[in-house]
């Protein structure tokens, strides 16, 4: 799976002054909700219900929010930067400011996980996510993540 299967260019945001975990959450739900055909409501109750048993940040800046969504019809995924970042209860103690956010239909075992795979890759490359960092506009970190 590549992540251009999974991710639109125009769902690729960088957000400036973001509160909170509860905040960024509810954006990210939003904007796939503009393309799931599924209830931003619905959505961020399932990534909020997920991120209540754990947080998702994997530590040094970075979180994936996810969740199965039983109305989904087939995987998506939302990207943000958040500039100047926000607490996400991470492991490491450090706000958050790249998030990638995962939606997948309720019974897609094996492409939830590959989906997760591609995306975990991405988040723990210290390369990767200094580029995104760098990037200056949605459309290049779109670019660098569909490469």
């Amino acid at each position: 799976m590549k992540i251009s299967d999974i991710l639109n260019a125009t769902d690729v945001l960088i957000l400036d002054q973001i509160q909170s975990k509860r905040q960024l959450l509810r954006d990210l739900a939003e904007q796939a909700a503009k393309t799931a055909n599924v209830d931003a409501r619905t959505l961020f109750d399932v990534v909020l219900e997920r991120e209540n048993l754990g947080s998702t940040a994997f530590g040094k800046g970075t979180a994936v929010p996810h969740g199965r969504i039983p109305a989904l019809k087939h995987t998506q995924a939302v990207f943000a930067r958040v500039n100047g970042g926000t607490d996400f209860d991470a492991v490491d103690g450090q706000k958050v400011d790249l998030v990638f956010m995962l939606l997948t239909p309720e019974n897609s075992g094996a492409d939830h996980l590959s989906a997760l795979s591609e995306i975990s890759g991405i988040m723990r490359s210290e390369s990767e996510c200094s580029k995104l960092r760098k990037a200056a506009t949605a459309a290049d970190i779109y670019k660098i993540l569909a490469e």
